[in-house]
């Protein structure tokens, strides 16, 4: 799994579940991969939109839900 980030070939180690709230249900979750140097930059741009609703080690989920 490689991180979202624009041009990063890094192993993603952290999922950011987000939704728009605006075209989302409140339960549905879109999850961008983010690698450990990317994870503040990419938490920050989802969460001046008030879109990230959770960061989370890949470990902790059995699937990607995209």
């Amino acid at each position: 799994m490689i991180c979202s980030a624009k041009g990063c070939r890094s192993q993603a180690v952290w999922q950011l579940l987000w939704n728009n709230p605006k075209i989302h249900t409140p339960d549905r979750r879109k999850v961008w991969l983010a690698c450990d140097d990317h994870r503040e930059s990419l938490s920050q741009f989802l969460s001046v939109r008030g879109f990230l609703r959770d960061t989370v080690p890949i470990d902790d989920r059995d699937t990607l839900d995209e």
